[in-house]
Formats: C-alpha cells, sequence, structure tokens
C-alpha cells in the first residue's frame, strides 16, 4: 500500500465504452497524485491487470460484457478501492453495499470526479493513520483527532454498512469510516476470519456455529457463500 506522503495512488480504468474510458483517463491525467498504470474493457483484462499490478483505485464500470461490474467486484477477495461508473441509477444501493467509495454517472461530470478522487484519498490517508498496529495484541484507530487503542481480545466481530465498519468490542462499538476489507488487512488470520463480505468475527468469540451461522456475542451472523470453503475451525 502507498503511504499518503508519496503522492502517488496506482488506478486502472475497467471500461468498455471507448470515449467514457478516454474521458476518465483525461481526468486523471490532470491529478498529480493519480498514476494510471492500465486500462481494459472486461474483467478478465482487469483481473489480469490486478495481478500484474498493485492497485489503490479502480474505475469501474457496471456494464462490462460476459461478467458484469458488480459480479466481477464479488469475486475479488481483497479488491483496491472502487469508483463505479455507469448510466444506471437503479445499481446504486447495491454498490453501496459492495463498499464503492463513490458512484459517478455518466457523462462525468469533471467536478464529480474530483470529488470522487477526494473521498478515495479521504479513505486511504485514514487508513494509513487507523490501521497503525503497534504489535499483535492492539491497533491504534484514528476517530476524529484522537487516536484510541483496541486491545484485539476486547473485539467481538467487525460490521460493514456501507462505507463505514463497527468494531464491536466488550466495551462500546467503534465507528470508522473505512471499506471493512481494509481492516481485515491488518488482523491476525490466525485470531480474525472473513465470513462475510459485511463481517469478520474473532474465532475465540463464536458460542454456535452451523454450516451458515455463527453466533457471537448473541447474534447470529450469516456466512457467505464465498467464505465457506476457508471457514475449518
Amino acid at each position: 500500500m502507498i503511504h499518503p506522503a508519496s503522492k502517488k495512488y496506482r488506478c486502472i480504468i475497467v471500461e468498455d465504452e471507448p470515449i467514457a474510458a478516454e474521458i476518465l483517463e483525461t481526468f486523471i491525467s490532470k491529478d498529480e497524485n493519480l498514476h494510471l498504470v492500465g486500462k481494459c474493457a472486461d474483467a478478465v483484462h482487469a483481473s489480469n491487470l490486478l495481478h500484474t499490478h498493485k492497485v489503490d483505485l479502480m474505475f469501474l464500470d457496471i456494464n462490462l460484457p460476459v461478467i458484469k461490474g458488480f459480479d466481477f467486484l464479488k469475486q475479488l477477495k481483497n479488491p483496491p478501492f472502487v469508483i463505479v461508473t455507469t448510466a444506471y441509477h437503479e445499481y446504486a444501493v447495491e454498490g453501496y453495499e459492495l463498499d464503492v467509495v463513490d458512484y459517478l454517472m455518466k457523462p462525468i461530470p469533471y467536478c464529480r470526479f474530483l470529488t470522487a478522487v477526494g473521498k478515495f484519498t479521504y479513505l486511504l490517508e485514514a487508513e494509513d493513520a487507523l490501521l497503525e498496529i503497534a504489535d499483535r495484541d492492539h491497533i491504534f484507530i484514528t476517530i476524529g483527532k484522537k487516536q484510541i487503542k483496541i486491545t484485539l481480545e476486547d473485539i467481538f466481530y467487525i460490521e460493514s454498512l456501507r462505507e463505514y465498519i463497527h468494531i464491536h468490542t466488550k466495551t462500546e462499538t467503534f465507528t470508522v469510516k473505512m471499506p471493512i476489507s481494509r481492516i481485515e488487512e491488518s488482523l491476525n488470520p490466525k485470531l480474525f476470519i472473513r465470513i462475510h463480505k459485511s463481517y469478520i468475527i474473532s474465532k475465540s468469540k463464536v458460542e454456535v456455529k452451523s454450516a451458515n451461522m455463527m453466533q457471537v456475542n448473541g447474534k447470529k451472523l450469516p456466512i457467505g457463500r464465498t467464505y465457506k470453503p476457508s471457514i475449518e475451525f
């Protein structure tokens, strides 16, 4: 992950409309903090780009050929930040459920592009401060201007709601603006496991488990289909 001080965030464009792709490329070229490492017109080539480059931000069209944009996004275990581009309003809710940074309607005005990139920059820079790991038994999160220490042993589970996560602990629930995939990367997989696109749980806090559900602190949490193969404790 690039640190904010470097001021260069790597991005890709996944867009099958040549004019829309060209507009995005022009917008990106105007931003000194963005570096375009590749562009493509379908999910297969996008997957290749993500495997060959470290990508911080993906501009993703919904209506791609063969595999639609959201279906492609659902397949990614650790996606980069995503700004969705589309000509259709009706997909906005699903987009926010997938933790996208922003939802841009075509034709995309430059001012809206700047707003979306501003949201991305905020989230990425907040992430660096938020996930400062002192050692393996606690993390520091930044809320407002305060740094709050959370002992990993106190965490029951982490819940995602749009662009926010809720860290449920023994004492209280902390709400932070960031994608759940980012905090997942900072947690010890021996102690925590992702069981759903919206949930990470502490393995030691599981009270009841079945093929489709785990109960933590009295709350029944669903197990997502794509996460089942990795759950074997």
